[in-house]
């Protein structure tokens, strides 16, 4: 059973409480000070309005590690024409927005919901925040979007207007930024080809403890 979290302390139950489906807690708000306990300790907001606020920790965690990435022929190919640009928190609203508004296989609706964007913008003024945009011709056609834990980026969600505008996104930030992890929080078939695998809970644990305490010296 989700723990439910006290209105009057922002505190979280040990993520190893979470139930299979990784469902940890439910409750609380969309605070700054809630998300970055949250992001510190591999925990993440996923929910659909008007439901409250579902607090998430999977068993296992979907990660990419950078020098791992996969990329192939077609990708290759698409880097080399050199048809996109691509920039760092030029337009973060602009990226959370598409993010938010991109029709999806199998989706019905959007959890980015205006209070997460909000949110997510005011973590972005602080600096704990960061996007990664596409252009094509001046038009804003892929991006992705994260919270910084140390070295690690825990990725939120990305979009793609044009064929590989996400991945050329992720292409960026594994091998332009400082990032010795991506954290994709759950796995999919687009993540699987870029290289993503599973490693155990615990694990992610002491990754994000490790880059908390070296990022706070």
């Amino acid at each position: 059973m989700a723990y439910r979290l006290p209105d009057e302390e922002i505190v979280f139950p040990h993520p190893q409480l979470a139930d299979e489906d990784g469902l940890l807690a439910v409750g609380g708000d969309l605070s700054i000070e809630r998300l970055l306990l949250a992001y510190r300790h591999g925990i993440f907001p996923w929910y659909n309005e008007p439901e409250p606020i579902l607090w998430y920790s999977p068993k296992e965690r979907c990660v990419i590690y950078p020098h791992k990435l996969k990329i192939s022929k077609s990708l290759k190919q698409t880097l080399r024409k050199a048809h996109f640009t691509v920039s760092v928190n030029r337009d973060f609203t602009g990226v959370i927005a598409a993010c938010a508004n991109i029709k999806r296989k199998a989706q019905e609706g959007t959890w980015i919901n205006s209070k997460l964007k909000e949110a997510f913008i005011r973590l972005h003024q602080l600096k704990w925040a960061q996007s990664i945009e596409v252009w094509q011709n001046d038009e804003l056609v892929g991006g992705l979007y994260g919270i910084s834990v140390g070295q690690v980026f825990c990725g939120e969600s990305m979009f793609s207007k044009v064929s590989d505008a996400s991945k050329v996104a992720m292409v960026y930030l594994c091998q332009n930024t400082h990032y010795k992890l991506i954290d994709c929080q759950i796995p999919n078939n687009h993540l699987y080809s870029l290289g993503a695998e599973l490693i155990a809970q615990a694990d992610f644990m002491a990754i994000l403890t490790e880059q908390h305490k070296a990022s706070s010296i």
